[in-house]
């Protein structure tokens, strides 16, 4: 069997592909090989070489840049997706697909669950809302995983720019009333292939059918993420010029985008939790692994 890993060079495609080339062939292409905007280059790549599970990490995921760029957010946010269950769904396969907390209003604190009203608040957040729509009405066999503040040792991301920001800065100002959990993509990758079990020359998902969240235990803010950064990294010994007391939180009125950002992305991991049978590990234990893998 072989497996689809689409955006493959992107954080979570790069993990995925260190999880499931132990499973089995995997097929990367990469832009070159495979425009992913091109719906015909896409069906036609699917009909040659008829993977057996598709894991879905393409997105378009330039949140600001998405208020001005709408159609493209579209195709790879909501069209890809479609056009991949179609396929799954014709061919009786999985497919795996990632989705964000930014489907939801972003309001109020509590935990949102799988079935909470959906209100995104953005051209990013609406495309990924209308891409999990499209594959849940497919009729394929489908597992979505909304995450949430993805980062990873690799790729641009959060934590290495305030690694960056740590080193140049003695001073920063961070959000500190948008509270999620952040997630390493490592971890998303993990919890992936632990919902699937080798059956023959084939993997079977151990998992329903359904959406799921998938993010560390605990939430923070991004200025609690920050801080947490500095601390384990002092800790580490990488020299910081950073004073933490002079490092302020500040609302998110005070710090405006394009794109309005959900102030509350709290996922309950309830669900996800019952049906593997495992506790998801806090947010602080995973971002010392990913400074660590960043480190060495």
């Amino acid at each position: 069997m072989k497996i689809l890993i689409t955006g493959s060079n992107g954080q979570v495609g790069f993990e995925l592909q260190r999880q499931f080339s132990l499973f089995s062939d995997i097929l990367t292409p990469t832009r070159q090989e495979l425009d992913l905007r091109d719906e015909q280059a896409v069906e036609a790549y699917l009909s040659q070489h008829n993977p057996g599970l598709i894991l879905n990490a393409a997105a378009y995921t330039a949140v600001d840049k998405a208020e001005s760029e709408p159609d493209l957010a579209k195709r790879l946010n909501a069209g890809l997706p479609a056009q991949l269950a179609q396929y799954a769904a014709r061919q009786k396969i999985t497919l795996v697909h990632y989705s964000s907390d930014y489907v939801y209003p972003g309001d109020g604190e509590i935990p949102w669950q799988e079935d909470s009203p959906t209100g995104p608040l953005s051209v990013y957040g609406q495309t990924k809302l209308e891409g999990d729509l499209a594959v849940v009405e497919s009729g394929a066999s489908y597992l979505i995983f909304r995450t949430s503040w993805v980062y990873a040792a690799r790729g641009s991301n959060f934590m290495k720019t305030m690694l960056r920001l740590g080193q140049e800065k003695e001073a920063l100002n961070i959000v500190n009333d948008q509270i999620g959990a952040p997630t390493p993509a490592r971890l998303i990758a993990q919890v992936t292939a632990l919902a699937f079990t080798p059956h023959g020359s084939s993997l079977e998902s151990r998992v329903s059918s359904g959406i799921y969240h998938l993010a560390p235990a605990g939430a923070t803010s991004w200025y609690g993420f920050a801080s947490e950064i500095f601390q384990q990294a002092m800790q580490a010994g990488v020299p910081l010029v950073i004073k933490p007391e002079n490092t302020q939180g500040i609302l998110t009125a005070e710090y405006p985008t394009p794109a309005k950002r959900p102030l509350n992305s709290r996922m309950s991991l309830v669900k996800l939790e019952a049906e593997l049978d495992l506790t998801l590990p806090s947010w602080e234990s995973q971002l010392a692994l990913t400074l660590q893998e960043y480190l060495d």
